[in-house]
């Protein structure tokens, strides 16, 4: 019998997602603005949380976010 393996998640803070390019729609929104996933995307999609297209993926350039949020690097 095998024991399936499940990668431990350590949480992100400010300063790790500053070292970062981007990152997705849920962390951003949970680390920038306090929401839950889908209150994440509903705010991607009105244009309130920055956010790029590549192909099918959505991302969230973190540069585009401090700028918004008036956070210095």
């Amino acid at each position: 019998m095998t024991i399936p393996f499940e990668p431990v998640r350590v949480p992100l803070t400010l300063e790790d997602l500053k070292r970062e390019a981007s990152t997705d729609v849920p962390t951003a929104g949970r680390m920038f603005y306090g929401l839950g996933s889908s209150s994440s995307y509903a705010a991607a999609r009105r244009g309130e949380i920055p956010t790029l297209r590549i192909g099918k993926k959505l991302i969230v350039p973190i540069a585009a976010v401090l700028k918004q949020l008036g956070i210095t690097r």
